[in-house]
């Protein structure tokens, strides 16, 4: 079997299962690019991405470029001399120019089953949108945003209790798998790309915090899929007044007297049970403005939302 010469291009932590499975593999990893050092958290101290940490452990060379057209970054990439790219949630889009570099291309993992959910966000949306499955596929990058020819692909049920953080995880090792499945594959001679169909594409967006707040005229499905796939991040949210209540999790109700969406509804003791657009929902666990998590029947002790409130 042949053995390839790769660059990985990776950031977050849903590429640390892919260097790592890569690592164990028969193909070198050349060098690992990824994003520069950013400061992070209350004392905006300078932290690594998560690649780069991994990388460093497993003894590989670490490129962090501010300029992709730099000629350093040009040459380091020829004097590595890499078949192949692997890019894995890289945070940088690769121009064609970049993508001839690699002796073979680029080979992308992607957080979806192809062409749905194309972009930034793919696991996030699978979930909001209701999909009941999703899964990865690995793909030869072009200069189109996740529109190369479609290699493998791994499918996994999404579950009712799924969160985009749950999926994050499940995705992120299923993709390291696929991804040493695929350059076996391709080593083998047994994988013949397929071009998507484009016109059956759908387009993932990057989420703001704007997109997490509860619309509580949707269903009780739509409310509670968005909950899940904006946990945790940008996390939902409804406003009481002026204070903005984080949700983490969400049940279905029964509604004894038809309200407005939002309303929270009298007859439930320690309990916050709101309208709906098709009935009710209990909200079972929120945080307050500068609180912590808990159950919504401890957050009601030290507070009282009476009933006839509008949430929104």
């Amino acid at each position: 079997m042949k053995h390839f010469r790769t660059m990985f291009m990776g950031t977050p932590d849903f590429a640390v299962p892919a260097l790592k499975a890569l690592a164990e593999s028969a193909h070198p990893v050349t060098a690992v690019v990824t994003q520069p050092d950013r400061p992070k958290g209350r004392g905006r101290r300078m932290t690594p991405p998560p690649v780069k940490t991994l990388a460093l452990e497993l003894g590989y060379p670490v490129v962090q470029p501010e300029n992709y057209d730099d000629p350093t970054f040009i040459e380091a990439v020829r004097a590595h001399a890499p078949d192949w790219f692997i890019v894995i949630a890289f945070g940088h889009i690769l121009k064609p120019r970049h993508l001839v570099l690699p002796r073979l291309g680029a080979l992308n993992v992607h957080a979806s089953l192809l062409p749905r959910h194309r972009g930034p966000a793919p696991i996030q949306w699978s979930i909001i949108k209701g999909d009941r499955e999703t899964g990865v596929t690995t793909m030869l990058m072009d200069e189109g945003l996740d529109s190369g020819d479609m290699l493998l692909k791994s499918r996994t049920e999404i579950s009712a209790h799924d969160t985009a953080a749950s999926l994050h995880d499940r995705l992120a090792v299923m993709g390291a798998d696929l991804l040493v499945e695929t350059l076996e594959g391709l080593a083998a001679d047994r994988i013949t790309p397929q071009t998507q169909d484009h016109t059956a594409a759908t387009y993932a967006p990057m989420l703001s915090k704007a997109d997490g707040r509860i619309q509580w005229s949707q269903t009780n499905r739509q409310i509670d899929a968005l909950v899940r796939g904006v946990t945790p991040w940008p996390g939902a949210h409804t406003l009481w007044g002026d204070q903005r209540l984080k949700v983490f999790q969400v049940s279905p109700a029964n509604a004894l007297n038809p309200a407005e969406p939002g309303t929270v509804l009298s007859g439930f003791q320690s309990e916050l049970r709101i309208a709906t657009g098709d009935g009710a929902l209990t909200i079972d666990e929120i945080q307050g403005p500068g609180g912590r998590r808990m159950p919504a029947a401890e957050f009601l002790k030290g507070r009282s939302i009476p009933p006839g409130t509008r949430l929104g």
